[in-house]
């Protein structure tokens, strides 16, 4: 693949906040504009389902996110944007996938982990109240991150596990079955933004301290007044370290607006009026992207059209890949099996391949297989997937004289002779009329 592919999954429960915004939703949706880049996001609605058993609820939610995230920029256009539950290749690929993902490896997931200490800590059976979707969860993300080939997966630390599971599985699958998957890489963000909430803590749902994004005009400045503060009276200097007011208005300013606000601080500004500057700061950037939302909730069809749109556009990918994986694991029609044992005059005969794929430390690499997924040739890494498939272009062509150019590029697999190698890439030579 000549781009860089990165997927984003975007949880279905919840309203966004404005903590959500500065943190997830706008950095992610400034990297979709990057050149180069491939980007998928999608509604984890499936994922949801393991902690939320409403239906009204986790119908609502999708609406409202993906309300949120077309309201704050996301091109439909330049992405793909789609609904996990719309893609039925992805709970095919989950399934192939829990059938070579050993159990020990899932036990030692965070999210079970932590729901069996909770269980022993209150002296209950270890897996009360814990059912298979939060078990199987590591699965089903791997199967989300797989299925579409991604180099990159933007996570929190705290999901870097789940990334590393996803390339166990990977691996476990290619060396089975051969080279299918690309094993992706975990992108952390080390300077993720994080806003306080009402109560100076982190804003949360979970604390009840939140700004929703797209409350209403009048509600958001009401939140917004009600922003806990000190004593402090006008004319006296205040600190901006451990403000939240200030933290939540740095999240939205630029740097000239922020030191503004600083002297203002240290002149002594009034809290109300210090209030007031946050609430037109955020309202600025806001106001225009509420009246979108507001449009798209009003207008459900619209957004079911964008999402069936990036459904179709992503299973132009998943629905090819996935007959690829069951065929390499024996999921084939039986016809097969008769031609394989009596190969008719004008069948064709299984030939080497090679394989191209992206490794760990960011280079392109291929390597040459024989009919029976043996390893006869392994290249060291490219730059660029362009130069790894030109290399292979020119092998096919001039197997000789490429061999020779590419020493050092290129070496033989152990035990294999160059004159195996040589057989294999003259089979792969284009023949006449090819």
């Amino acid at each position: 693949m000549s781009t860089k592919r990165v997927l984003t999954g975007i949880t279905t429960t919840g309203t966004p906040h404005l903590g959500n915004y500065v943190g997830a939703i706008r950095p992610a949706v400034a990297a979709s504009r990057a050149p180069g880049v491939e980007s998928f996001y999608f509604l984890a609605d499936y994922h949801a389902l393991i902690k939320c058993d409403d239906p009204a609820r986790i119908q609502r939610s999708t609406l409202e996110i993906a309300a949120t995230w077309l309201a704050s920029g996301l091109d439909p256009e330049r992405v793909t944007f789609y609904r996990q539950s719309d893609i039925p290749e992805i709970p095919e690929l989950t399934w192939l996938l829990t059938c070579v993902t050993g159990k020990g490896i899932l036990n030692r997931a965070h999210a079970y982990k932590a729901a069996v200490d909770r269980n022993e800590a209150a002296g209950n059976d270890p897996d009360a109240d814990v059912n298979a979707g939060l078990f199987m969860y590591p699965v089903l993300m791997g199967a989300d991150i797989l299925m579409f080939k991604a180099h990159e997966v933007p996570v929190g630390r705290d999901q870097i596990q789940h990334i590393e599971m996803a390339r166990d599985m990977a691996q476990r699958f290619n060396h089975l079955y051969g080279e299918h998957f690309v094993l992706p890489e975990a992108l952390i963000e080390e300077s993720v933004a994080t806003l306080p909430g009402l109560d100076g803590r982190k804003m949360s749902k979970s604390y009840d301290n939140t700004i929703p994004l797209f409350t209403p005009r009048d509600a958001m400045r009401r939140l917004i007044a009600g922003i806990l503060t000190d004593s402090r009276a006008p004319g006296e200097a205040k600190e901006v370290e451990g403000s939240a007011l200030f933290q939540i208005y740095q999240g939205f300013a630029s740097a000239e607006e922020t030191q503004a606000l600083r002297q203002a601080y240290a002149d002594g500004i009034a809290w109300g009026d210090a209030k007031q500057a946050l609430f037109e700061r955020v309202d600025r950037e806001v106001a225009p992207m509420r009246d979108h939302y507001q449009e798209l909730l009003a207008h459900p069809e619209l957004l079911e059209d964008i999402l069936q749109a990036g459904a179709a556009k992503a299973r132009r990918l998943a629905t090819p890949f996935i007959q690829e994986l069951r065929h390499a694991v024996g999921l084939r029609r039986l016809s097969a099996v008769a031609s394989a044992k009596t190969p008719a005059a004008n069948d064709k005969v299984a030939l080497p391949s090679f394989k191209q794929y992206r490794e760990k430390d960011g280079l392109f690499y291929f390597k040459l297989l024989d009919a029976q997924g043996k390893l006869l040739l392994q290249s060291t890494g490219f730059e660029a997937p362009k130069a790894a498939g030109q290399a292979i272009a020119q092998l096919k062509q001039s197997p000789a004289e490429t061999l020779q150019t590419l020493q050092g590029q290129c070496h033989l697999a152990d035990g294999v002779d160059e004159t195996i190698v040589l057989a294999a890439l003259t089979a792969l030579q284009p023949q006449d009329g090819d």
